[in-house]
């Protein structure tokens, strides 16, 4: 019988070494026998790499089968993907495709088995020719105290360049590679925000607004959490960064004019700046925002909190399939504490259920009108 490329997954019963953590053991059978180069596996937690493809190689059993044991904690949700060491030689669908991302939550020792038919090199590679609508700025390699230093991009409105005198509202965005450019974003496909964001200006939908994009780092899961890093990275942010751009370019930097947004742990990042920072920011867009899963919980900040009602306004959405399904109770649970402390619906907050829809960057992209018009509408 033919197999496919399929992920299949077998749950061992063992007796645990550690009590709070569970092995996964991956084991990749390749078509090509005798390939050059080896296997690598990279996903979204540090014991994975953070996404960076070259990190990890499996250790190779024989012609065409490939395998490594990890450990991670008890209920981790893990996503992850397979390359030959960069994301230029990406594991392929039969069809040639780039593959979501595969996603599995630990509850039990597990031996995860996948067949690869395909991978991104040479011919079989997927060329994207990279289009930005519009025009940017880039400044390379900005370094804040304390975390690593990364690549800024700003998108500019259509009248930036004419309206010498005008100047614009902001919108700060996490995971800035992958806001604009598919030659830059992590798995080819961008969130398209600069042609979304040219349609509805052009249509009077939304205001005219500079977009700064923040690339992330290895360091992302991290910074991206309410942990130290992360507090640095929101300092960054709003120390040194924010003037930067105000005084590079013509901007409202006034808090009603300043807004932060971004997906997954960058949506609860975007949520901590807006809820730590509410003198700096207004409004916030959050989407598939990781706010209660596992053993992140800033819904809990958000409960213990006894001060006056914050003068802000969220964007919040989630699919309802893979990894969105699981974090759609957090996202559930943020609505229900906001609403106790005095923040309305269609009137403070935007709930939207993206039903059907994953966590990547096209489904994010499907959802930039709706942000940008609950935060930018005229």
């Amino acid at each position: 019988m033919k197999i496919h490329f399929f992920l299949l997954t077998i749950l061992i019963t063992t007796s645990f070494l550690f009590p709070n953590s569970k092995k996964i053991k991956f084991v990749v059978i390749t078509s090509d026998k005798g390939m050059p180069g080896g296997v690598y596996i990279t996903g979204n937690l540090a014991e994975l790499g953070n996404w960076d493809a070259s990190l990890f190689p499996l250790t190779k059993i024989n012609d065409s089968t490939w395998s490594r044991v990890f450990e991670f904690q008890d209920s981790a949700s893990i996503q992850y993907k397979f390359t030959r060491g960069s994301w230029q030689s990406e594991a392929l669908t039969p069809e040639g495709k780039i593959p979501s991302n595969y996603n599995i939550t630990i509850i039990n020792d597990t031996v995860v088995a996948v067949h690869i038919y395909k991978w991104e090199d040479g011919n079989s590679r997927q060329k994207f020719s990279g289009q930005i609508t519009g025009t940017v700025e880039y400044f390379r390699n900005m370094k804040g105290k304390g975390i690593k230093p990364r690549d800024i991009i700003v998108w500019l409105p259509p009248s930036y360049k004419s309206a010498k005198t005008k100047r614009y509202p902001v919108l700060y965005m996490q995971d800035g590679q992958n806001l604009f450019d598919p030659k830059t974003s992590s798995y080819g496909i961008d969130w398209q925000l600069d042609e979304a964001a040219d349609s509805l200006i052009k249509s009077k939908d939304i205001k005219e607004i500079i977009i700064v994009g923040i690339y992330n780092t290895s360091d992302r899961m991290v910074e991206y959490l309410d942990t130290k890093l992360g507090h640095v990275y929101m300092n960054f942010l709003v120390n040194k960064l924010k003037p930067f751009i105000d005084k590079k370019f013509r901007t409202l930097s006034g808090r009603l004019n300043t807004a932060t947004g971004g997906s997954s742990a960058g949506g609860l990042i975007s949520f901590m700046l807006l809820w730590e920072y509410p003198n700096v920011f207004s409004q916030a867009a959050c989407l598939s925002p990781a706010f209660h899963i596992d053993k992140i919980n800033f819904v809990k900040n958000v409960k213990d909190y006894t001060g006056k009602k914050k003068p802000i306004r969220i964007y919040i959405d989630v699919g309802t399939k893979d990894l969105d399904s699981l974090l759609k109770p957090g996202t559930d649970e943020m609505v229900s504490a906001l609403k106790k402390k005095g923040y309305k619906i269609g009137k403070d907050i935007e709930y939207f259920i993206a039903k059907g829809a994953t966590h990547n960057e096209d489904a994010w992209s499907k959802r930039n009108w709706r942000y940008l018009e609950f935060m930018f509408g005229k």
